[in-house]
């Protein structure tokens, strides 16, 4: 049976290969039998399927409700995704995709360093500046904040190229490492980062508030996606240590900064053969970025034979996006 409720993701490119990556990790792994088609399904959720579409039709795809789940950047989404607020956006952070939407001058315009001095650089053209984009509503939007005469020129291929050529001043596209705009006697102005942008989960409300069904497989989309980017931040460290009971190795635990645990740690006794010594093991989950802390900590305290395992899901009672789009759902 085809499935009736369906998420779209990047049909090409880095986005596409980290989309799927991703997925695969939070354990959605995207099933394709055939690569030329455009449609594939989760095991993992059989009553989801997948098509793949280019990142803006994602977006405009959810916002009319052809589709109900989709994921693309931060920067289409709000270029497309319109005034009538059918788009929710259920989770801002999936770490993949960044970027940034920016706008970059010639290289030999020295004096304008910011956009208070390209605001008073326009006005001595004594005519609109000419600028190069792919995000007409952003590019628009942020000029206007800035009260900078401007016309748009709508481009289809390569930006950087534009001022060179002459048929534009400057362009509005997007920035990851700026290498390209350098070599091509670009740069980037300090503040004028129109959007920052990262891969987006996204959802058309009105299916979430008429479909049962689907609020549902947000439900464990949002579960299995939050419990992953948790866990990639956390590890489990195990260690062995002697005391008189647990409650008394807890305190010791305690009185450290990085070794407490979700709640606190988990104690259980240890079975050896030495029968007048008591020996527990211990297990804390622990920032990744903490780690080498925790140990030090570890050891200070009588920790031995300590044991680190990447985790794979951390499950909270309700996922605290899920929560926020229920919120979202009632307005």
């Amino acid at each position: 049976m085809t499935p009736t409720i369906r998420l779209s993701l990047p049909s090409k490119g880095r986005l596409e290969i980290d989309a799927l990556e991703f997925l695969a990790e939070a354990g959605l792994r995207v099933f394709k039998p055939n690569p030329r088609q455009y449609q594939a399904e989760v095991p993992a959720l059989p009553e989801l399927g997948i098509i793949f579409q280019r990142p803006g039709d994602i977006v405009v795809s959810v916002r009319q409700g052809s589709i109900d789940f989709g994921i693309a950047g931060i920067d289409l989404i709000e270029e497309k995704r319109g005034g009538n607020g059918d788009i929710l956006l259920l989770h801002d952070s999936l770490g993949f995709g960044y970027c940034s939407l920016a706008l970059a001058i010639p290289e030999t315009w020295n004096e304008v360093v910011d956009m208070p001095s390209l605001q008073q650089y326009s006005k001595s053209l004594n005519r609109p500046l000419r600028v190069a984009t792919k995000f007409p509503v952003l590019t628009e939007r942020f000029l206007s904040k800035y009260d900078i005469p401007h016309v748009l020129i709508a481009a289809e291929g390569t930006l950087e190229t534009a001022p060179t050529i002459g048929y534009a001043d400057i362009i509005s596209d997007l920035v990851s490492s700026g290498q390209t705009l350098k070599d091509n006697r670009l740069r980037q102005l300090p503040d004028g980062i129109i959007q920052r942008s990262q891969a987006a989960l996204i959802a058309n409300k009105k299916t979430l508030q008429t479909r049962p069904e689907v609020l549902e497989v947000a439900r464990r989309l949002l579960e299995y996606i939050e419990a992953h980017s948790r866990a990639k931040e956390n590890l489990l460290v195990i260690a062995n240590m002697r005391g008189e009971n647990p409650e008394a190795i807890a305190q010791k635990l305690f009185t450290e900064t990085s070794v407490g645990g979700l709640q606190g740690p988990t104690i259980s006794s240890i079975y050896t053969r030495e029968q007048n010594r008591a020996w527990y093991s211990i297990s804390v989950v622990v920032r990744r970025d903490h780690l080498p802390q925790a140990i030090t900590e570890l050891r200070s305290i009588g920790g031995s034979g300590i044991i680190v395992t990447p985790v794979t899901y951390i499950f909270e009672e309700e996922p605290p996006r899920y929560t926020a789009m229920l919120d979202a759902l009632k307005g």
